[in-house]
């Protein structure tokens, strides 16, 4: 079962990836997907009642980045937050993300996948004159490679606490 629910979530960060590189935009009922299939993943690897605390705890870092990103960007920037800094797309995938690994694990790949965006985006900008970052899709990639990596090579499981 737990095999299934790994290769569903590639398949669906995969699909999240191809859409948002190749259109810029993601067929909304891919996150909902995602945050199952992964609160599915943190379910079997944990118990209920830390998947809740996990997943509360996540929420609410992802609402406070969300919050301080939209302050900065509207009183600071004196930008529009939404489509302008930062797509839909890419705050459902932040939610979605958030449900699938204890807080720890979640902060570390999530910075991770942060990271691997802006290299993936710098890399790429000067060879495909890209303006913005499809954020969903470059950390679908790094996703991807992680839970990949997690499959084949002995590394320390994403769900130990």
């Amino acid at each position: 079962m737990m095999v299934l629910l790994k290769i569903l979530a590639l398949a669906v960060c995969g699909t999240i990836a191809y859409q948002d590189l190749k259109d810029r935009m993601v067929i909304w009922v891919a996150f909902p997907m995602m945050a199952l299939i992964l609160t599915g993943i943190h379910l079997a690897s944990s118990g209920w009642e830390l998947v809740l605390w996990f997943s509360v705890t996540n929420l609410l870092l992802v609402s406070g980045i969300l919050l301080l990103l939209f302050l900065y960007t509207e009183f600071v920037s004196k930008k529009k937050f939404l489509n302008t800094s930062l797509g839909l797309g890419d705050i459902l995938f932040f939610y979605a993300f958030s449900l699938g690994f204890p807080t720890l694990t979640f902060v570390i790949l999530f910075v991770g996948s942060l990271l691997f965006s802006l290299f993936l985006f710098l890399l790429l900008k000067s060879v495909q004159n890209m303006e913005t970052v499809p954020l969903a899709g470059f950390m679908s990639l790094f996703l991807i490679g992680t839970m990949t990596l997690s499959f084949f090579i002995k590394t320390p499981n994403l769900y130990q606490l």
